[in-house]
């Protein structure tokens, strides 16, 4: 049958039919290698399972990036010490288009570092899992878990021009933590990725009579004071933020923090802190008297005000507003009264 059908093409000697299956072979390893080439360059198929030494899963990478080869480049010690990243690539090889996010585990001794956060999506551990933390189209930060210790965070942020989005960015913060988390043998159970975030933070005129949309804290001023805008989170778990600045940026801002989850920063014994208003107790900020604790529903919860000097006329003297914001904080999050 073979025969009869090469005969029918032209194939009549045995030479001829000999070049015609080394011209079949060719095609055949031509399209095999395409396909190689194409799998290597547009697809993990050949690439590691994770990177940064075990802890950012390869496929949460394309996830979040795209599909691609993955690599990854690391300083010091990777992901292993405060103080060093890991730098993780999704490439197209030859056809460009590299798109990467650098990875860090960071540590929280206060509210501090979540003072950008005011227009994040938040995502809380209630509603996810226990996966909890804030993301922006180009950053995000998932807690670990508890039993790796207070304050500790994986911190993902997009470079390249890479704009996955907060979603994106969130899974591969949480699919980082859990990777941080497996390496130092801490976390009962892996989170999940997140799937309910809280509307990104909005910004608008400072409205002096409620600011920051807690009724009971005001500024001096009329509402809708132009002067000064506010930009507010939409949501209070697992951090809340407010930051009120001039209409003419850089300027100095006052910026109010509630932490509601625990696992944000490093503890405090309130017992052994030194009292600040009501049952509140400072909670041993580095920089003294801008960070409180108190007790809220059974878990310790933090209140951080920070203001700028050219601010501060606008709003009561420093206990005066410590204690408006712990009565209208306090009261938007359900807490007992803590004055």
């Amino acid at each position: 049958m073979a025969d009869t059908a090469l005969d029918r093409r032209g194939f009549t000697s045995w030479p001829l039919r000999v070049r015609a299956a080394v011209a079949a072979v060719a095609v055949v390893g031509v399209a095999a290698g395409a396909g190689a080439f194409l799998a290597g360059n547009l697809s993990n198929a050949f690439g590691p399972d994770t990177v940064c030494g075990g802890m950012v899963n390869a496929a949460a990478l394309n996830d979040a990036l795209g599909s691609g080869a993955v690599s990854a480049k690391t300083s010091g010690d990777g992901l292993r010490s405060g103080n060093d990243h890991c730098t993780a690539t999704v490439s197209h090889g030859v056809f460009g288009g590299d798109r990467s996010v650098i990875v860090q585990v960071k540590r929280a001794d206060d509210l501090g570092p979540y003072l950008a956060d005011s227009g994040a999506s938040l995502f809380a551990a209630s509603a996810n899992g226990g996966a909890s933390g804030a993301a922006r189209s180009d950053r995000a930060w998932a807690l670990l878990p508890g039993e790796c210790g207070g304050g500790l965070r994986v911190e993902v942020s997009s470079v390249s021009g890479a704009q996955p989005g907060a979603g994106k960015l969130a899974g591969l913060a949480v699919s980082a933590a859990n990777g941080f988390a497996a390496d130092r043998g801490c976390g009962k159970t892996r989170l999940p990725a997140p799937q309910k975030l809280s509307e990104a933070g909005q910004e608008h005129e400072l409205n002096s009579g409620s600011v920051c949309g807690l009724p009971g804290s005001t500024a001096t001023g009329g509402a809708g004071d132009k002067r000064y805008r506010e930009s507010v989170s939409t949501a209070f778990d697992p951090v809340w933020v407010c930051r009120i600045t001039p209409d003419t940026e850089p300027g100095p801002r006052y910026t109010f923090l509630i932490g509601t989850e625990p696992r944000l920063r490093t503890p405090v014994n309130e017992k052994d802190a030194p009292p600040a208003f009501g049952r509140s107790r400072w909670a041993g900020s580095p920089i003294r008297d801008r960070e409180v604790v108190a007790t809220c529903q059974g878990r310790p919860t933090y209140f951080r005000m920070e203001s700028g000097i050219s601010l501060q006329g606008r709003f009561p003297d420093s206990e005066g507003t410590w204690k408006q914001f712990l009565a209208a904080g306090g009261k938007a999050i359900g807490c007992e009264p803590i004055l």
